[in-house]
């Protein structure tokens, strides 16, 4: 099967980082020896390079074509007009990348289907394109796409229209299908396959003591991965060191809250114990999951967060915000346990749960081997099959 992945959720050379679960699923797709696969992954356009133009700089730095994992990307570039993009960027996506999926069938690649990630506006952009090229679009949804896009009118709106008109729709969790069903959208049509996590990669340390020592952890070591955006609530695991007197909270990550986030330490006066890695390679990131005592996500909203199971493989446990898909990763004491609350009262009280029950390490990792990408990637290969079958 030749398939066409869609996205603007991709790593790249500039952002090794973003959207790198599309990239996993895909590889671990491809691997299956059942699929052939390029990428077009599209960049807002932008004239300038410098650091100074922050993250449209950065935008104007991706190249326009790479290969990673042996799979071929292209990062074509199209119109994002500021402030009022949300509206329009589905159509000016779909009308910059026509040419680009014409050259690809010229040259050889006649793709039998368009994997999309993410509904709006890279799914709606999707579900024009494969209109126009008569291919069936399989969209999946992963998270604020559903949860919160379709509160706004328009593209609310197109969501829908996509979703009625795709082949197939693929969700992360259970959460996000019955919320996809809610928004008016075909049973038959939407099946739920979860992220899983790379199990040879996430592992836990060989030695953790000399692990420990080497990141400068002594004492209980709380570790937070996320951007550093509201969403993921950094700031309330920030002020439940109030309460958690005798922790250290690391946090991986980047983003505009960085500023706010050390200002409200300092306001706190627990400064001395929260320490701002930044952004991190996965390689590096399960290190910090492997020394650290407890992975606490206090976000408001998740649809399958993949920094649980991460953790999860490198032996140490979570405390979770209980919300969307987070149940089900954290479906065992052996995984963790979830917040009563979402509150900093919440995280102190989850953490000393936690520390309470005090799950084996390698319990922790031999629930999170169940989370391979093995039943991920069978699930996709029927999808596509059959989508790519009633097509034909």
């Amino acid at each position: 099967m030749k398939l066409l992945t869609f996205s603007t959720l991709f790593p790249n050379h500039e952002r090794p980082g973003h959207g790198i679960f599309v990239e996993t699923r895909l590889r671990h797709l491809v691997a299956s020896g059942e699929v052939e696969s390029r990428v077009v992954a599209p960049v807002p356009w932008f004239p300038l390079r410098h650091a100074r133009f922050g993250s449209y700089g950065r935008f104007a730095r991706v190249p326009a074509a790479e290969v990673r994992s042996g799979i071929q990307v292209l990062h074509p570039r199209y119109l994002l007009l500021p402030k009022v993009g949300m509206t329009p960027a589905p159509l000016l996506m779909a009308r910059a990348m026509k040419p680009v999926l014409r050259k690809l069938i010229d040259e050889g690649f006649d793709f039998d289907a368009i994997d999309a990630h993410y509904f709006y506006p890279d799914g709606v952009a999707a579900m024009m394109l494969g209109k126009y090229f008569r291919k069936p679009v399989v969209i999946t949804a992963r998270g604020s796409d559903i949860t919160l896009l379709p509160g706004y009118k328009w593209p609310g709106r197109m969501i829908r229209w996509a979703a009625d008109n795709a082949a197939g729709v693929i969700t992360v969790c259970a959460a996000l299908r019955e919320e996809l069903l809610a928004l008016g959208a075909d049973p038959a049509k939407v099946v739920s396959l979860r992220n899983g996590v790379d199990l040879e990669l996430f592992r836990p340390p060989l030695d953790r003591a000399a692990l420990r020592k080497q990141l400068q952890m002594d004492g209980l070591t709380l570790l937070s991965v996320g951007n550093l955006v509201p969403v993921k609530g950094h700031e309330l695991t920030i002020a439940a060191l109030t309460e958690l007197k005798e922790a250290t909270l690391l946090i991986a990550g980047s983003g505009p809250e960085l500023a706010r986030l050390q200002a409200l330490a300092d306001q706190l006066q627990v400064a001395g114990r929260v320490r701002f890695l930044g952004p991190l390679p996965q390689a590096t990131l399960r290190d910090y999951y492997g020394a650290a005592d407890v992975m606490v996500l206090s976000s408001s909203r998740e649809g399958w967060a993949n920094v649980l199971l991460e953790s999860m493989a490198c032996g140490t446990p979570v405390a979770a915000s209980k919300v969307w898909g987070t149940p089900e990763v954290v479906a065992h004491t052996d995984a963790g346990v979830l917040m009563q609350e979402r509150s900093a009262a919440g995280i102190a009280a989850a953490v000393r749960a936690l520390l309470a029950a005090g799950p084996e390490r390698a319990a922790t990792r031999r629930y999170a081997e169940g989370f391979s990408w093995d039943d991920t990637t069978a699930g996709q290969l029927r999808l596509f099959r059959d989508v790519i079958g009633k097509a034909g």
